[in-house]
């Protein structure tokens, strides 16, 4: 019984993914599902994403969060559009949720829409959200098994990024082991090295970002 209640749930998102990637689509729109653990520092990258794409791209945020609106309002700060998702409770986002927020942006004025999932690396990457992207982080600071412990996310993801790469001398983070096993689990998606604190790897990070925001839709129900 526990098993049909779940995929009647995944079966009414996957629905709503496809309303929601259809409009996108219907206006050039392409849609980033950025996802990582709390802490990773989410919030940052999209910051160093605006800092070095706003003469090129036009974009808007969606912030996913169970409470509080403290990183739309660091967003808004920076002239972005940004939609605040207070899930109350919920670990991840659900296409509905999704397709709510778009209602209160101009889809015609933009080139691609950042989601900032909730903070998990376990339900987010089972609900579709009408993506074109999938993109996730994850920090030195929490250890390179990471990959071992949540295989799933990091096949159904199209980039990683490993942030806050400036404390790889301080911490217990075997860099050519996460490769590798990265390498297994997913070897088509590039491994981007960034540090939002001095800017390493942030041109490789909006260049990646520039070439998803043009480039045709990413089929993840294949």
């Amino acid at each position: 019984m526990k098993i049909e209640v779940k995929k009647n749930i995944l079966a009414t998102n996957a629905a709503m993914a496809a309303k929601n990637r259809e409009r996108l689509q219907k206006n050039e729109v392409r849609m980033i599902n950025l996802m990582a653990s709390p802490g990773a520092g989410k919030t940052s990258v999209i910051m160093k994403a605006i800092e070095g794409t706003r003469e090129r791209l036009n974009l808007a945020v969606i912030e996913g969060d169970i409470a509080s609106e403290i990183d739309s309002l660091a967003i808004e700060a920076m002239d972005i559009p940004a939609i605040q998702i207070n899930t109350g409770g919920s670990c991840h986002l659900t296409a509905a949720m999704v397709a709510a927020a778009l209602d209160h942006l101009d889809l015609a004025a933009l080139d691609a829409i950042v989601i900032e999932n909730v903070g998990n690396l376990v339900c987010p990457a089972e609900f579709d959200l009408g993506e074109s992207a999938r993109l996730m982080i994850a920090s030195v600071a929490e250890g390179d098994d990471k990959p071992y412990k949540y295989p799933m996310i990091f096949r159904e993801v199209n980039a990683i990024l490993v942030n806050k790469i400036d404390l790889l001398p301080y911490c217990d983070f075997d860099l050519p082991r996460f490769r590798q096993v990265v390498g297994t689990l997913n070897p088509e998606a590039p491994v981007i090295e960034l540090s939002c604190r001095d800017g390493y790897g942030a041109e490789e990070l909006c260049r990646w970002l520039e070439m998803t925001a043009s480039a045709g839709r990413v089929d993840l129900t294949s």
